[in-house]
């Protein structure tokens, strides 16, 4: 079986690096996606652990942030330059350094992201850092794992590779995809993210790899930093290596003999930057000879042999007419800028979001004031500058709600979180929500049920949460504005065919928090029905894997909060419920260990052995349970090195303790 096993993983890994490296792809999603339950059902039958670099191990639980380690060599930033002034006395000092050497530059765009650097120790993807101060980065290599441009294993195809490797890149979120996530940021009464880089930092910092792996996230690797046994003479010499090593590079970078070209390349890119499908914020010029480059060597904070050569923002002047604050589903109330009309980057603006309260304060934006405005990333408008040395007048400061601008209620401001929200579940202006996003296409896809006919439900007091759409009869609903007979006819019947919903579906539009498409699916294929799944305690919800604590908290609350609802729905007759979905979970005898069978486990700490997915999928495979949370229902918890406030969390709570040694022991 292994060997079917590792031809299937070595299968999709090629797969996968034609889809997600070389935008090449050969199969389609949904054969792809049948590979993957194979090699998931094999994986499943064998008692074997499952190797950290196995194409289903790119989701695990929560990631552990706050863990720091030392960069190999450190992570220092780009001098910038802003014209080619700036750029000319660069090649001046290089050539100056130098001693009149000739000298060849290398020319990147430098994508507007997050850096991170990525290890791999005998070709398998071992850690991944943020670049934190420079010095010490963020662990974030559970969420790097996420991403399917980031390799688990490099490939071997024409060179060997490394028995250790150090690369350096930078995460980012394509520019159209960001407007999908702040659709569905709003939708859940959570801010919208100002701008893809935001996106992109916000998404690889989340306690929860689960939620990480539902966000487009991308990545370019720019530098090889370390390669044990290898040596090369150009920075374009190491850029090859790593794209035939798996690694994806950018494709536009070019080399160039003088500073001259290097200005020409510039120019190229300040007018097609924006057919671009990831934002860019400039080019990046760097000495090619890797020889020079220690030669210039650097200062304390920049390398003498590359500088950042930045483009100049897209920006715009314009008034702030109103200020209007809009209510989410979740009762968030977010304000809006509506802005004297201006056209940027060949878009005309009418307003930009304000983000919440906090926001209007710092910047003190107010009603009627002039205000410079960006197209950050060419795509989302933001407000970077109050010019308030052209307010006239004493306009006074906007004043924020106390009450909910929809139903009048009290609004609710904590010291959890920045948003303002209204806690009135009978909100008018949250209802309308929700029901829109439980009659969207990706929920229980209602048609007929638009923005519009939801208003004269929620008006007329026809429907009072989601569950009263299937008591709406024609009658009534043919008096409606615009509606009609045949109208009314057609939504009723649709209405009665979404009963038929898969439970993925359902659960989805009941838009819990964190809950999107994917976590949904994932959700449903272990419960395999919403009643099993509404029933179930918060810790076996946490053991699924890819569901980390946020997510199974989120759930657990939302059903002992829903009852009502529930039981509404289910009375409606929704097949769903009950009914339960295929199982893509795969069940055996053979993997059950008395040891750890129906116990809860906690890994935590370095382990010198095996990392902490293989310690985990160790676990697994013998019928455990792996959580990220150290509780009173915790059966051991597993220490390495630097197990950290685990460890005095597990000695408060009694729960046994095993070290490494202990561990190995019972496997």
């Amino acid at each position: 079986m292994q060997t079917e096993i590792e031809k299937l993983r070595a299968l999709i890994r090629y797969y996968e690096h034609k889809y997600y490296i070389e935008n090449e792809p050969e199969i389609s999603d949904s054969d792809f996606d049948a590979l993957m339950k194979q090699l998931e059902a094999l994986e499943a039958s064998d008692p074997g652990p499952i190797p950290p670099d196995s194409p289903t191990q790119r989701v695990g639980g929560g990631a552990e942030l706050g863990t720091r380690f030392q960069h190999r060599n450190p992570m220092l930033s780009l001098n910038n330059s802003y014209d080619e002034k700036d750029l000319q006395e660069f090649g001046a000092r290089v050539h100056r350094l130098l001693e009149g050497a000739p000298v060849a530059y290398v020319t990147e765009l430098k994508i507007d992201g997050l850096g991170v650097s990525l290890t791999y120790e005998n070709g398998r993807f071992t850690q991944g850092l943020t670049r934190g101060d420079g010095e010490y980065g963020e662990d974030v290599t559970d969420n790097l794992r996420t991403i399917r441009s980031v390799p688990l294993r490099l490939a071997e195809t024409d060179t060997t590779v490394p028995p250790v490797l150090e690369v350096r890149g930078e995460v980012f979120i394509p520019k159209h995809r960001l407007g999908e996530i702040n659709t569905q940021r709003e939708a859940e009464g959570e801010s919208p993210f100002a701008n893809p880089r935001n996106a992109a930092a916000g998404s690889l910092r989340l306690l929860d790899a689960s939620i990480t792996a539902s966000r487009p996230l991308d990545i370019f690797v720019y530098t090889l930093n370390y390669a044990e046994g290898f040596e090369f003479a150009t920075h374009t010499e190491s850029l090859e290596h790593m794209w035939r090593w798996g690694l994806k590079c950018n494709p536009y970078t070019d080399c160039h003999k003088s500073i001259e070209d290097v200005q020409n390349y510039y120019q190229h890119w300040v007018e097609k930057r924006h057919e671009l499908p990831y934002e860019v914020d400039g080019v990046v010029v760097k000495v090619n000879q890797l020889s020079e480059q220690q030669a210039l060597g650097t200062t304390s904070k920049y390398p003498r042999w590359a500088i950042a050569y930045k483009f100049d923002a897209q920006q715009a002047i314009t008034t702030v007419e109103t200020i209007e604050v809009q209510v989410g589903r979740t009762g968030a109330l977010t304000p809006v800028a509506i802005l004297k009309p201006v056209s940027i980057a060949g878009a005309t603006i009418t307003n930009a979001t304000l983000h919440n309260e906090q926001e209007i304060k710092t910047k003190d934006i107010r009603i009627g004031d002039k205000i410079v405005l960006e197209r950050a990333g060419d795509v989302i408008p933001k407000i970077v500058e109050v010019l308030t040395a052209d307010r006239i007048g004493d306009k006074a400061p906007f004043e924020f709600p106390d009450h909910c601008p929809a139903c009048k209620t009290p609004v609710q401001r904590t010291e959890k979180e920045v948003a303002v929200r209204c806690v009135n579940v009978g909100c008018v202006a949250q209802l309308k929500r929700r029901i829109a996003h439980y009659a969207s296409r990706n929920a229980l896809q209602i048609e007929g049920l638009g923005p519009a006919t939801i208003t004269q439900l929620v008006d007329n007091e026809l429907v009072g949460d989601v569950a009263d759409l299937y008591t709406l009869e024609v009658k009534p609903l043919s008096k409606l504005e615009r509606m009609g007979v045949p109208s009314a006819r057609n939504l009723v019947h649709q209405i009665e065919q979404s009963k038929m919903a898969p439970a993925e579906k359902l659960l989805f539009g009941l838009g819990i928090f964190h809950v999107g498409e994917s976590v949904a699916e994932l959700l449903i294929a272990n419960f395999r029905s919403i009643d099993r799944l509404s029933k179930a305690a918060q810790e076996d919800i946490e053991s699924v894997k890819g569901i980390g604590p946020q997510i199974a908290e989120s759930v657990s609350n939302f059903f002992s909060q829903n009852q009502t609802l529930l039981e509404k729905l289910q009375t409606a007759g929704l097949h769903c419920f009950t009914v339960e979905a295929e199982s893509t979970q795969v069940q055996t005898s053979e993997t059950i260990d008395d040891f750890f069978s129906g116990k809860t486990f906690v890994v935590t700490g370095s382990l010198e052995g095996m990392t902490r997915s293989e310690a985990s999928n160790a676990i697994k495979s013998r019928g455990g349970r792996v959580t990220s949370s150290v509780t009173n229902k915790t059966d051991y918890l597993i220490a390495g090195e630097n197990a950290g406030s685990k460890y005095a969390k597990a000695e408060e709570l009694g729960v046994p303790i095993l070290t490494e040694t202990d561990f190995f022991a019972q496997l």
